[in-house]
Parts: C-alpha cells; structure tokens; sequence
C-alpha cells in the first residue's frame, strides 16, 4: 500500500521488508482499523507478510506489484526478525492470518456478511461451521472451492458480486489468491478481500495446528515441516535462509531493495 493510501487510513508506522510495506500496529489497533474500513465501507485488500511470501515477491515481480496495492499485516517470527535486523525492533504484534482473522471476527459486534471462496468445499464448509460457532454474529457463506476453472471464473466473480460481503476470505495459496484478487475483485464485490492461505484448511481440522506451546515459543514453522516435511521443506529449509540473507542484503543495500 502506497503511503498516501496508507495516511488516509490513518497508519503512520510502516516497516518496510525486501521493498514490502508492512503495518506496524497492535492487535486492538489492527481490529479497530479494519472496523473502521467496513463501517466506511473503504474497499481495501488485505494480505500477510511471512518470509515465504517476501521470498515468493523477490522473484515474481507480478505479485510484489500487487502487493503494493494491499494492507500488508506482519506474520509469523521471519518477519519480526527481519524487522529487528532492519528497525532494532519486531513487530508490535504478531497479526497472522490463522489467529488475527478469527479474533477480528470475535471482536467485530455488528453482524458482517463473511464469504469463503477456496479451499476443497468439504473444508470450506467445515470452516463456516468453525467461525460460526466461535462467532455466531455473523452470516457465513461458502462461495466456491478453490478449484474453479477458467470458464467457471466469471460465475464466480457474479456471485461475489451479487452477494457483496463485507468480507471475503480468499484461499487460495500464495501467490494466486493475491493476483485472483487483485485481477477480479472492485469495491463492487465486497468490501474486505482478505488473502488467508491455509486458514480454511486449519479451521476445518484438515491440517493440524501445532500446541499451544509450540506456538508461544515461535516454532510453529517447524511442527508444520514436521507434519508436512514433503511440501513444506524447501519453504522452510532453503527459504528461511535464504529470507534472511535477503534482508542482510537489505540492511547493507538500502531499504528498498529485494
């Protein structure tokens, strides 16, 4: 997100990661904002910032091109260590998408239109039922799965359209759910496009979250690789090094540099 959108929204302290602009704000900051653009009804993208999507944006320039038309929030201990090598200090809060996004939705009095779009139907529809029971306030509404063909597409967007949510978790993966929404969505379909990975996946039970524990020591990266070691080893064992020397580059280089 560019500054001058970033001042209208009222953010003023950024962090900038490997040309990436990432808001620097709280938990209660981070509600109270997106609060704001959906009783303004400000259409505004959102998406997360963890060192495998840094890594993903220094070699997809289509996809660190939109980014920068998004409300980036930080996510996960790859970006509060690039963020201490870089600022002298992490993060105000850890906003990943698979515990902000429920909270947000908790906290959130006013009862939303919330849309899933991604995912295999048989989790997205688990995943309702999760937010649902955890925040019964609100209407929650499969849209599709993830798994839509180019010729369904334009079927898709129609529905989004006609049923316009006031938000709308895409889950798509990285990069393709920030490009879908950057290519298909306006202020017409909804007002809070939120690109949210695996979220649904996780709500559903399909894959396991790692304990308490493990999350509150910041290794949460690691009981995932343990689970899915197959899928997720170059992500994490050649991409978390290779994150941190992009950001040694940045720090020797300049702010801006990829």
């Amino acid at each position: 997100m560019n500054m001058h959108a970033a001042n209208a929204i009222g953010i003023s302290a950024w962090k900038t990661i490997l040309g990436i602009s990432v808001a620097s704000i709280g938990w209660d900051e981070a509600i109270g904002l997106l609060n704001r653009m959906l009783a303004e009804r400000r259409f505004t993208k959102v998406s997360f910032l963890n060192a495998h999507n840094a890594n993903v944006a220094s070699i997809d320039a289509a996809f660190a091109d939109a980014l920068d038309d998004f409300l980036i929030l930080p996510d996960g201990v790859g970006v509060d260590m690039a963020a201490k090598i870089l600022y002298g200090s992490p993060f105000p809060a850890n906003l990943n998408g698979t515990d902000f996004i429920p909270g947000f939705l908790q906290a959130v009095s006013k009862r939303l239109t919330v849309g899933l779009l991604g995912a295999t139907r048989r989790n997205a529809d688990a995943a309702a039922g999760k937010l649902a029971a955890i925040a019964a306030q609100h209407n929650y509404v499969v849209i599709h799965d993830g798994y839509f063909s180019p010729q369904e597409e334009p079927g898709v967007v129609e529905t989004i359209r006609a049923l316009r949510p006031d938000v709308l978790l895409v889950a798509m993966g990285v990069p393709r759910q920030e490009l879908w929404i950057a290519r298909n969505l306006t202020d017409k379909h909804c007002t809070l496009p939120i690109a949210v990975g695996a979220l649904l996946d996780f709500l559903s039970g399909a894959v396991p979250r790692a304990p308490d524990w493990v999350r509150r020591m910041r290794l949460e990266w690691l009981f995932r690789l343990v689970v899915e070691p197959g899928r997720l080893w170059r992500r994490y064992i050649v991409g978390n090094p290779l994150f941190l020397a992009r950001v040694l580059r940045q720090k020797i280089v300049g702010e801006g540099s990829r």
